[in-house]
């Protein structure tokens, strides 16, 4: 685990019109959770395949909205506000629902979900110091845990192999989540001390902090 986690370039802040095609995907995410719900407490083939492909479809959302938003420049307080919340929901609504079908063992789910809530809390922590924009190994830990739940969801029962390939990749995603959250938190004091520094000299100048942080 590195000190620091590699950081891709944050754009510029600001305050566009909140309705772009960014924050449209952002809140076709959020509405993609109870349509999950309704399908994964729903019985036959086709309601858990539709189950995953919503999940897939939403989750796809997160990379496009993100590279939308910095390509057209299109940053929004709400955008900032809800593709976190957006990306938590759509996952905890995945791994809470397979755990309570008993598909998916509880301890990947608490481990998973005390890591994106405690990251959250942080987040507002450090919110009037900066923000911390996406890492790659956050990114990576995104692809892993989509992959993960979409192998559970998926779930064919006429091959053999799935299951241990299931716990395979999930043990990969609880993996890299730990480590992602280790070096968020280690990234987010090094900031506090940096603003609190920076606040305590007299006369001091600093660069504005970023403002952008997807899939932390």
């Amino acid at each position: 685990m590195s000190s620091a986690p590699s950081h891709d370039p944050a754009p510029p802040h600001t305050s566009g019109p909140i309705l772009n095609l960014p924050n449209f995907l952002t809140s076709l995410r959020i509405l993609a959770v109870p349509v999950l719900i309704w399908l994964l407490a729903s019985e036959g083939d086709s309601a858990r395949f539709w189950a995953t492909a919503v999940f897939l479809i939403a989750a796809l959302t997160d990379l496009v909205d993100g590279a939308v938003a910095r390509r057209r420049n299109q940053i929004t307080s709400f955008g900032k506000l809800a593709d976190p919340i957006a990306d938590k929901a759509l996952i905890g609504t995945a791994l809470i629902g397979l755990s309570l079908l008993g598909e998916l063992s509880w301890w990947f789910t608490i481990i998973i979900l005390i890591r994106e809530i405690g990251i959250t809390v942080m987040r507002m922590w450090v919110l009037s110091d900066g923000v911390i924009p996406a890492s790659r190994g956050g990114k990576l830990k995104t692809l892993a845990q989509v992959i993960a739940i979409s192998m559970y969801l998926l779930a064919p029962a006429d091959i053999s192999w799935w299951n241990g390939a299931q716990l395979t990749v999930m043990s990969i995603a609880v993996a890299l989540t730990l480590v992602t959250g280790i070096d968020y938190v280690l990234e987010a004091l090094r900031l506090r001390k940096a603003a609190d520094k920076s606040r305590a000299t007299p006369n001091s100048t600093s660069t504005p902090p970023p403002t952008s942080a997807d899939a932390v």
